[in-house]
C-alpha cells in the first residue's frame, strides 16, 4: 500500500514536471519568434482588434460596477471609524494597483483565452497546422507570436481605460448616493494618486496579457482527440490562465511594492 501511494505521487510529480518543461519550451519558442523576423503585421492588427477593441464592453462594465461597489463597501467600513474621507483614496489606489489589472485579466482570459484555444485547437485537430508546416510557414510565427504580442500591448490599454471608468463609477456613487462633495472627492483622488500606482497596474496587466494569450495558444496548439480535445483545451486554457494570473499577481505585488 505504501509503495503504491509513493508510486502515485511519483507519477503525478513526473507528469507535472513534464508539463512545466513542455510549457517552458513553448514559451521560449514564442518569445524567440516574437523577436525575430518575419512578422505578420496584418494578423497582428487583426488580433489587436479582437483582443482589445472587442473586449472594451466587458472590461468597461466590469470596471464601472467594481468602482461603484468598492466605493459603497469602503464607505460602510470607513464610516465605523469616522474616516469617510478615505473613500476616494482607497478607491483609486485599489483600482489602479490591483482590481483593474486582475479583473481585466480574468475577463480577457474568459473571453479571449478560450477563443484562442478553440481556434488553434480546431486548426490542430483538422490538421491545418500541419498544412502550414507543409507550406513552409512556421506555426509559432504565424499563429502564436502575433496573438501573444497583441495581448501584451492591448491589456495595459484596456486597464488604463478600466482605471478611468472604475474611478468614475466610484465618483458617481460617492457624489450621488453617499453625499460627498464632488470637488473634494476629485481633489482627494488626485492628491493621493501617484504615477507608480498606475505604472504598477500597467506592468501587471502586460504580464497578464502574456499569460492569457500564451495559455490559449499553448493548450490549443497541443490539443488532441477531436471536438472533445478542443473542449478540454478551451477549459484548460481558461483555468490555467486564472490560476497563473492570481499566482503571478502576488509575486508582482511583492516585487512592485514600495
Amino acid at each position: 500500500m505504501e509503495w503504491n501511494f509513493l508510486a502515485a505521487i511519483g507519477r503525478v510529480t513526473l507528469r507535472f514536471m513534464a508539463a512545466v518543461g513542455h510549457l517552458s519550451l513553448f514559451t521560449v519558442e514564442t518569445v524567440k519568434h516574437i523577436a525575430l523576423p518575419p512578422f505578420y503585421f496584418r494578423i497582428f492588427l487583426r488580433q489587436l482588434m479582437s483582443i482589445g477593441y472587442y473586449s472594451l464592453p466587458v472590461v468597461g462594465m466590469t470596471a464601472l460596477f467594481t468602482g461603484m461597489v468598492l466605493a459603497l463597501q469602503i464607505y460602510v467600513g470607513s464610516s465605523r471609524f469616522n474616516a469617510e474621507s478615505a473613500v476616494a483614496t482607497i478607491v483609486v489606489i485599489g483600482l489602479t494597483r490591483e482590481l483593474a489589472p486582475v479583473l481585466s485579466g480574468l475577463m480577457i482570459a474568459g473571453r479571449v483565452g478560450a477563443a484562442i484555444a478553440a481556434e488553434i485547437g480546431t486548426m490542430r485537430v483538422t490538421e491545418q497546422i500541419d498544412a502550414l508546416v507543409t507550406l513552409s510557414t512556421n506555426p509559432y510565427k504565424y499563429l502564436v507570436a502575433p496573438r501573444v504580442l497583441a495581448g501584451m500591448i492591448t491589456l495595459p490599454i484596456l486597464v488604463l481605460i478600466a482605471d478611468i471608468i472604475g474611478v468614475s463609477g466610484g465618483y458617481l456613487v460617492a457624489t450621488e448616493s453617499l453625499g460627498f462633495n464632488p470637488s473634494s472627492y476629485i481633489k482627494n483622488t488626485f492628491d493621493f494618486l501617484e504615477t507608480r500606482d498606475v505604472v504598477s497596474g500597467l506592468i501587471k496587466s502586460s504580464v497578464f496579457g502574456f499569460i492569457v494569450t500564451l495559455m490559449g495558444c499553448y493548450h490549443g496548439f497541443n490539443s488532441t482527440g477531436g471536438a472533445q480535445g478542443v473542449g478540454r483545451a478551451t477549459t484548460n486554457a481558461v483555468v490555467s490562465s486564472f490560476i497563473l494570473i492570481l499566482i503571478s499577481d502576488y509575486f508582482l505585488t511583492v516585487l512592485l511594492l514600495d
